[in-house]
């Protein structure tokens, strides 16, 4: 429904939001925004209310280890070498 819609559109809004600080400490260099994109897409709906909540908690080392460990997922990483190729004019 409506509000499910509406509280997981905040919830992955406040996700991106923690998942780009990491991506941006920990990549340095990176364009954040497609590789946040697809962590986000690669994590479950539980994984990303628990890194959404880092945002009002602070980011602990157990949720940048999570973050990194969705990025490290066959979806994620073919996800985020396809857009960087893109990016890249490949």
């Amino acid at each position: 429904d409506a509000a499910n819609d509406a509280a997981d559109a905040i919830a992955r809004d406040r996700a991106k939001t923690v998942v780009n600080g990491i991506v941006a400490r920990r990549f340095p260099g990176v364009t954040v925004a497609p590789v946040t994109d697809c962590i986000i897409d690669a994590a479950s709906a539980r994984e990303i209310v628990r890194i959404a909540g880092a945002s009002v908690t602070g980011v602990t080392p157990e949720v940048a280890q999570e973050v990194v460990g969705i990025a490290q997922r066959p979806e994620a990483v073919q996800c985020i070498a396809a857009n960087s190729l893109t990016l890249l004019g490949g």
